[in-house]
């Protein structure tokens, strides 16, 4: 990698560069001298990581910037540790990893490092795909894990399949296939389909409203874990309300809990809801 391609100003000062090496180093003895970090395997600690980054996107949801400093630096473990023990079974190292994810940024931003002249974000997304393409990948969908939230992996699969081409027109015609998919859904309800049919057209009613979201500049994801956080707060007010005043749920109407939910909700536009 030519490490002069980036300009002098973005180089990291001397104590950055010791920092970063103390933390290594630091690592390392861990996993000599620690009896815990020393029978750790990759397939051990693989839980750890998606725990460690759903905790470092609760910080940014609350704009807890110093919960969120504590958190990139536990997802940071988490990369070195898994380069550490990498390094000690002969497979790779961690300066391999930082090099090729430097190569891979280099090779995917032309229009930075190199003479490709974009005129906005659009050309730079269907560059990235190509360049992905030419780097060996048999399909632009490779990349998306199995394993992410089925709204975010579904984002992420129309994200890239918009990025060669295959997209509708406009968040017009993509809301047109949203009231399609709402027409067959309920089509199917109320013939009373068997539920493997109702979910297979429920979930290309989901995939439908991911799409227009996307075109609206909205993620999916992060909309509706919003919703769940605001729905858990209102109701735990209703918990409350009900405690405070010697009630149950069993002996409440749901009127009397709406009545709770809309104190919540007034309560919420005047911050005076606990988080």
């Amino acid at each position: 990698m030519n490490r002069k391609l980036y300009e002098p100003q973005f180089s990291e000062a001397e104590a950055g560069l010791d920092a970063y090496a103390d933390f290594v180093a630091i690592v390392r003895q861990l996993r000599r001298d620690c009896p815990w970090d020393r029978e750790q395997t990759h397939d051990s600690v693989k839980h750890l990581l998606i725990e460690e980054a759903y905790e470092t996107v609760e910080a940014i949801d609350e704009g807890n910037w110093e919960e969120l400093k504590k958190e990139l630096g536990d997802v940071l473990l988490h990369v070195v540790f898994h380069s550490v023990m990498a390094e000690q079974d002969d497979r790779f190292s961690l300066q391999a990893v930082i090099e090729a994810e430097s190569d891979k940024l280099i090779r995917r931003h032309p229009h930075v490092f190199g003479d490709t002249v974009v005129e906005g974000v659009e050309e730079v997304l269907t560059n990235w795909e190509q360049i992905k393409l030419s780097e060996g990948k048999q399909s632009v969908l490779e990349g998306v894990p199995r394993d992410l939230p089925a709204l975010l992996r579904a984002h992420r699969i129309q994200e890239k399949a918009a990025g060669v081409g295959f997209d509708f027109p406009d968040r017009h015609e993509a809301w047109a296939k949203v009231e399609e998919e709402i027409h067959e859904f309920r089509s199917q309800v109320e013939a009373g389909a068997a539920v493997d049919q109702k979910e297979a057209e429920f979930g290309d009613l989901l995939f439908s409203l991911v799409n227009y979201a996307r075109f609206v500049e909205v993620t999916p994801e992060n909309a509706l874990r919003l919703t769940n956080e605001k729905f858990m707060r209102r109701f735990q007010h209703i918990e409350r309300q009900l405690k405070k005043n010697g009630q149950t749920f069993a002996a409440v109407d749901l009127e009397a809990m709406d009545r709770y939910w809309d104190e919540a909700k007034a309560m919420e536009v005047n911050k005076d809801l606990p988080p």
